[in-house]
């Protein structure tokens, strides 16, 4: 089945409406100039009180290693979403100071398919990876843009990263009515939402996020 992440964590009842759900990942955004921004005591006062099989992923932008393992170590997450992509990302001097897994994400605009084939370099960095998240970023805001990019141009993303092999997160412009349509085109591991299940920035609608589960779950049976 296709990975589901609800992103934008602000508060226990958004998070426990998306696990009830079926959501399979919660995220928390640790960049200060997002209106969805929460501190490190409010995310893992969260994270305590969610059920262990649900993965819970903190989002970074420009963070330097230290700060990145420091919030994920005390707020008790699972993975760590980085932003943006750095050459020095994933060399082995960077992840032994992040103590979970990490998700690399870069934008569709900005990356090309060599760039995905060659993302991971080493055997050490793919036991590091968890996926690699796709975007609709840009250099001026990162992700959560609330922008589809263009699926069509990745049709054969899911034959590149077979080939790697690379699992791929797909974000941006998500919504219960077209995720199951990036679905059949892109084929990715996961998909990632933050705007098109909310009711306002930072605040799920809770029909949403049922909605968009749903949506993808519907989806993977039409795939069977």
């Amino acid at each position: 089945m296709t990975w589901v992440k609800i992103c934008g964590m602000t508060n226990l009842e958004d998070a426990l409406v998306a696990v009830e759900a079926g959501a399979d990942a919660v995220g928390f955004v640790f960049y200060e100039k997002s209106p969805r921004c929460v501190s490190v005591e409010k995310a893992r006062a969260i994270v305590e009180k969610l059920p262990q099989k649900v993965t819970t992923v903190g989002v970074f932008v420009g963070a330097k290693a230290e700060a990145v393992g420091d919030a994920s170590m005390q707020a008790g997450l699972t993975a760590a979403q980085i932003y943006p992509r750095a050459p020095n990302a994933l060399n082995e001097e960077f992840m032994k100071k992040i103590p979970c897994r990490i998700i690399p994400a870069v934008s569709a605009e900005e990356v090309g398919e060599n760039e995905l084939v060659g993302f991971q370099v080493s055997t050490e960095a793919q036991g590091r990876v968890m996926a690699f998240l796709l975007d609709s970023g840009n250099k001026e805001s990162p992700g959560g843009t609330g922008l589809k990019f263009d699926w069509k141009g990745w049709g054969n993303m899911a034959e590149l990263a077979s080939s790697v092999p690379l699992k791929v997160v797909v974000a941006g412009g998500l919504t219960p009515e077209n995720v199951s349509e990036a679905i059949g085109i892109l084929k990715p591991w996961g998909v990632d939402v933050v705007s098109g299940v909310e009711a306002c920035p930072g605040k799920k609608d809770p029909e949403k996020v049922r909605a968009f589960v749903r949506a993808v779950r519907e989806a993977d049976r039409k795939a069977l």
